[in-house]
């Protein structure tokens, strides 16, 4: 079985029904992947549709997978957040729909030679697109003590990222750290033998999540993603965004909820002097997860959160 076929997308009955393709026009997948959720967009009437990666080896895939929509589908390398140059590039002005999946593919995740995983042992890597940037062994053989520190805390939230970044730095200093199985040893070490025992989840997963993160400059894309993206929606051109991380999810909320309000003004001000108006509908006041039917065929969707709006006449 082909890993397209494998490939379950997550919350894809709710992105159909909330993007809307019955309408016609242009639709962006901004992480195309596998290409599940576009061809789900595909067969319920998108017109067109712009998918971007920037995993080579998935694009190669999604092209296999959206074959039969070869004529409505443009495939495109490169990150989600530089859309607005390939919108050019298909002359396109406005968009129906934009959709983008910030999580990390399963198949990303089960191939060792990504470094994506501590589960099986391979190169630490980590890169989305395997051919550019700074991998995460370069990170940890680079990066200063404080700045290691920072990372775990901030986009790993780790309790224990003093120590673990302490010890990072002492064990480069005896060899390189170059694979998953290294590094995730190194920080199961950095836990009390007792909390090693009882953890639920292995002591390493938040330490691999930072690093990607940063490895990927995942939350940069986001933010500069939703710079852009609202000018480029027409009058009730939808906007989906999955997250899996809190981080990634409260940029999202925040910035949703920023466009829904009218008055941007301080607190302290007795009237508006700002002159804002609503720029769209909140689709779902609270973010959208995965129902249990489909957690038990897709467990990986546990922490998928969904927010969508609809941009204003």
């Amino acid at each position: 079985m082909q890993a397209q076929d494998r490939h379950i997308p997550v919350l894809l009955q709710e992105v159909v029904n909330f993007l809307a393709p019955e309408r016609g026009g242009f639709f962006l997948d901004g992480t195309v992947g596998l290409g599940g959720h576009a061809q789900a967009l595909l067969e319920g009437g998108a017109s067109e549709l712009l998918g971007l990666d920037r995993d080579r080896e998935a694009l190669a895939l999604a092209k296999e997978r959206l074959a039969p929509y070869a004529a409505r589908v443009h495939l495109c390398h490169g990150l989600y957040a530089d859309f607005p140059s390939y919108l050019a590039q298909l002359g396109w002005q406005r968009l129906s729909g934009a959709l983008i999946d910030i999580g990390v593919s399963s198949m990303q995740i089960d191939s060792a030679s990504r470094g994506f995983s501590f589960l099986s042992d391979g190169p630490l890597d980590m890169r989305m697109d395997a051919e550019c940037g700074e991998s995460a062994q370069d990170l940890l053989k680079e990066a200063s003590f404080e700045r290691l520190r920072d990372i775990l805390a901030r986009f790993g939230e780790e309790p224990q990222a003093e120590k673990i970044a302490r010890t990072i730095v002492r064990k480069r200093l005896e060899s390189p750290i170059t694979s998953t199985a290294q590094l995730a040893q190194l920080v199961e070490q950095c836990y009390p033998k007792k909390w090693r025992e009882t953890a639920r989840n292995h002591p390493a997963t938040r330490t691999f999540q930072a690093l990607r993160m940063v490895v990927n400059d995942e939350l940069g894309q986001l933010a500069r993603f939703l710079e852009s993206i609202l000018s480029y929606l027409e009058p009730d051109g939808r906007l989906v965004v999955i997250t899996f991380h809190s981080l990634e999810d409260r940029l999202v909320k925040q910035t949703m909820q920023r466009w829904s309000r009218g008055c941007l003004c301080p607190p302290y001000l007795d009237h508006c002097i700002c002159g804002h108006t609503p720029e769209v509908r909140l689709l779902c006041k609270k973010p959208v997860q995965a129902q249990a039917s489909e957690l038990a065929q897709n467990s990986r969707a546990k922490s998928a959160k969904l927010r969508a709006v609809a941009r204003l006449k």
